[in-house]
């Protein structure tokens, strides 16, 4: 009698609330707010950047409920995955968008990845000025494409990242938490040093008809809650590990409510000091290039010298590596999730046999970062928060409100305040960032094409499964 299969093993909960709040800090803290401050700023046209932090924040926190409810109604490895294979039918529509989820994590995790690459380019070229001149610029489907010593400094951190990472994940895993560490300090310092020389009349030196409601307004307040959005992405980290975690019912929602809170604490505050040394006129023109590209950089110099500056430069560029392989670590394992899962091509279930890492996942994820390196941060940027508000956040929002998840909310865990107030509000403010964009159906465009290879793809695999 033949003996019956062993059971695969189980993942082990022992992410406690504490590890699963730095795991989400660690997660937002990238590059992000180091190098997105001159973006806002540009805008908004003026210091009423900060109302797009603080408007972000909102939109975040709202968000942030959908994932916390879903998160301890589902708490399952891959997040997002489960959650839509869960709520709109594991034999139905769910089947479909959580393919869709994964197809589309093969672009926009190599965005996201790529602008920590760009952004550590950029201010390694604080040693290497010549590395920012373009050695050839064109377009790509109206999308600017650049070669430069920067595009290739980028393209060495991906390579950087992947060498670290093919091997056993034990052996990074102190590395990524103590430059969270250093990132989280670093943040703290730059808030410290602008409050102790903070100039009130700089940081609030508004220009005539800042708060006039009108389109441009509106337009420049899109503009930055995109940029606002992306620097709190990394709120939802836990939920990807939903499988791993203690007592997911309390902690899930506390490391993304809590997250959530500190780093809008952290990014205002910075912020608000930065503009209280450096006026953010200067930030404006191409007299302003280089305040733009080194922000922080021109912060430091100026409080306390060049040796000073070039040490924040370096912490800057120790922060993106630290964003890039938390990256590359925790989203290669959803593309293998889902090829285990037998909802993805096969291919990307392969494990390595000595480290026990999904390689292919890896390469494929690190190949098309490499690729992304080309662009700008700007486009980079909107692309990648365009993509995922039309794959995941909108998804996400409308699934919190379904029928089939109302009847589980009956259950023990997490509930939205005010149900289901947030999700919409959070819906609404997805959809404000897409339409406010005078060009957004260029990225709408890109994710247009991303969904019809995707939808192509699973049709075929359906047919070949028949």
């Amino acid at each position: 009698m033949p003996s019956s299969p062993s059971p695969q093993p189980e993942l082990r909960r022992g992410i406690s609330t504490l590890s699963a709040l730095g795991i989400n800090v660690i997660g937002m803290v990238g590059v992000g707010p180091f190098v997105t401050l001159p973006l806002i700023v540009v805008a908004m046209g003026g210091p009423q950047a900060m109302l797009g932090w603080l408007l972000g924040a909102a939109l975040s926190l709202c968000d942030g409920m959908v994932w916390a409810e879903l998160g301890t109604a589902y708490p399952e490895a891959g997040g997002s995955y489960a959650y839509l294979s869960h709520l709109y039918g594991e034999k139905k529509w769910g089947r479909l968008f959580s393919f869709l989820y994964a197809w589309q994590l093969l672009f926009s995790s190599p965005l996201s990845m790529a602008s920590g690459c760009i952004g550590f380019a950029q201010y390694i070229s604080f040693f290497v000025p010549s590395s920012s001149h373009a050695f050839l610029s064109t377009q790509l489907l109206g999308v600017p494409i650049i070669l430069s010593g920067q595009t290739l400094i980028a393209m060495a951190a991906v390579l950087t990242a992947l060498a670290v990472l093919y091997r056993s994940i034990v052996q990074i895993d102190k590395l990524v938490r103590w430059l969270g560490i250093a990132v989280v300090l670093t943040l703290l310092f730059i808030t410290f040093a602008g409050f102790t020389h903070f100039h009130p009349q700089l940081a609030f030196d508004f220009p005539a008809g800042a708060f006039h409601l009108d389109q441009a307004f509106f337009i420049g307040l899109g503009a930055g809650l995109l940029v606002a959005v992306y620097d709190y992405g990394g709120y939802y980290s836990v939920c990807f590990l939903g499988g791993e975690v203690r007592e997911p019912q309390r902690t899930i929602p506390r490391a993304v409510i809590g997250s959530i809170l500190i780093c809008a604490t952290l990014y205002v505050l910075m912020n608000v000091s930065v503009l209280g040394v450096i006026p953010w006129r200067e930030m404006l023109g191409e007299r302003g290039l280089h305040e733009r590209m080194f922000i922080m950089a021109v912060f430091i110099e100026r409080l306390y010298g060049h040796t000073a500056a070039s040490i924040m430069v370096l912490l800057i560029a120790l922060a993106a590596l630290c964003s890039i392989f938390a990256l590359l670590l925790s989203q290669s394992r959803i593309p293998f999730a889902a090829a285990r899962d037998g909802n993805f091509p096969r291919w990307f279930a392969a494990l390595h046999p000595k480290h026990r890492i999904p390689q292919h996942a890896l390469l494929a994820l690190g190949g098309m970062t490499l690729l992304c390196c080309i662009f700008r941060l700007q486009e980079v940027i909107s692309t990648l928060i365009v993509v995922r508000i039309l794959f995941q956040f909108l998804l996400q929002g409308i699934a919190v409100m379904l029928p089939k998840h109302r009847q589980q909310r009956r259950l023990r865990g997490f509930r939205m305040p005010l149900y289901p107030l947030p999700a919409l509000l959070a819906i609404a403010g997805f959809i404000f960032i897409l339409i406010s964009r005078p060009n957004f159906h260029r990225e709408v465009r890109v994710a247009a094409l991303i969904l019809v290879a995707g939808a192509s793809v699973y049709l075929v695999r359906q047919r070949r499964r028949a």
